[in-house]
């Protein structure tokens, strides 16, 4: 290893270090936690746990009431100007009571962000306050039939073109994997603006298309457990105005991975998991054959711990104004591991004993997660993508 990639490696470490949250988050838990015993109705496992794939407008406009959607967007445009460790505690707290989050997930995540940071001053007015009001919804175009995860090659393609004698763009081609598309009101979609597919980095370009517009169609795709959350979407000649476009045309490429540094690092890398876990763990409490699975819970628990410090120490870097690219992406991999393992030692622990006093409710639990489980090395970057850019990083390739 030469003394750059050292330097790297031993960054990289140190930012990993033992993080904590601020000790004034503390009184916002409890809040958010008092929230959710007062006006979140109770709802068995397999339900809980869809929680940040769960639609539920209604729910979404309760959070907003209380200013908790767009939590971090500056209070001049609606939100609550909380910093991202807030944000962090409030979605911490969703996820463990499986609240049903989807409505509003991508637009506070990162949509919103990513207009706050990249559009103009008309766009922010425009978009931010509706997205803190839970009025406008968003979905994320970027994975493509020939293009999943090697977001580089997208092939959807937006040209200039006169509207009504006014400079505009004409949109074609299509996304797929694209989550609530067929409830949301509008999508930032990655799509070339010039150059070919071979041409990769350059001449992309993200457009804010409203799903209302004539020339798009949207078809949900129902999956293995019966959901249909994901859908493809098609562009058939959709006129776009000059003010669709967000930031500069061709610096898309940049705009997503700022993007997803913020998809890839909170606690719903972590947490997808975790009522399944949490269930369980209720399960046997009835059962003396608890001790038999205490070390599990308890490398469970040691997990968890370490990759919850993970992630807050890269919350740490988006409150400072970092771009974590690389430290989100270890964040997110190992997440993925440990979200992915929940199911398959449950299911083992189940067929290992049939008579075990457990109900219903947990065996359709463990269907569900089960199910969903492999999507979660695919959603926000697929493990291979992610350990390129890990070993991009350190200087590997």
């Amino acid at each position: 290893m030469n003394p750059s990639e050292e330097n790297f490696l031993n960054n990289l470490l140190s930012a990993f270090r033992f993080a904590a949250l601020p000790a004034g988050t503390n009184s916002f838990r409890a809040e958010v936690k008092a929230f959710l015993q007062s006006s979140f109705e109770p709802m068995p496992a397999d339900i809980r746990a869809r929680s940040w794939m769960g639609f539920n407008a209604a729910f979404s406009k309760k959070l907003a009431a209380r200013g908790w959607v767009g939590v971090t967007l500056p209070a001049q445009y609606g939100g609550a100007s909380l910093d991202a460790f807030s944000r962090f505690v409030l979605v911490e707290e969703l996820l463990a009571a499986g609240a049903p989050v989807s409505a509003h997930w991508i637009a506070d995540r990162q949509s919103g962000p990513l207009i706050l940071k990249f559009g103009t001053e008309a766009q922010r007015q425009f978009y931010l306050p509706k997205i803190c009001a839970a009025e406008a919804f968003f979905c994320i175009g970027m994975s493509e039939p020939n293009a999943g995860s090697d977001l580089a090659s997208v092939g959807t393609r937006a040209t200039r073109c006169q509207i009504d004698g006014s400079s505009g763009w004409r949109l074609n081609g299509r996304k797929i994997w694209t989550t609530n598309a067929q409830h949301c009101h509008y999508m930032i979609a990655l799509v070339r603006s010039s150059g070919e597919p071979q041409d990769r980095q350059k001449g992309l370009s993200q457009f804010i298309v409203d799903l209302a517009l004539p020339g798009v169609t949207v078809r949900p795709i129902r999956d293995l457990a019966g959901d249909a959350h994901f859908s493809e979407v098609f562009f058939d000649n959709v006129l776009l105005t000059d003010d669709a476009l967000i930031g500069h045309e061709g610096s898309g490429w940049a705009q997503v991975n700022a993007e997803l540094a913020f998809e890839r690092s909170g606690p719903e890398r972590v947490y997808s998991s975790i009522v399944l876990l949490e269930h369980w763990i209720t399960c046997l409490r009835k059962t003396p054959a608890v001790s038999v699975h205490a070390a599990t819970i308890g490398r469970f628990a040691t997990h968890l711990a370490t990759l919850r410090n993970m992630s807050i120490a890269v919350t740490a870097k988006l409150v400072n104004g970092d771009s974590p690219l690389v430290e989100a992406a270890l964040v997110k991999d190992i997440g993925t591991e440990f979200e992915q393992s929940i199911p398959s030692v449950i299911e083992a622990a189940l067929a290992m004993d049939p008579d075990a006093l457990v109900d219903a409710e947990l065996y359709r639990a463990v269907a569900y997660v089960s199910q969903m489980a492999p999507t979660y090395s695919l959603r926000g970057g697929t493990r291979e993508i992610l350990r390129g850019m890990i070993a991009r990083g350190l200087g590997l390739r």
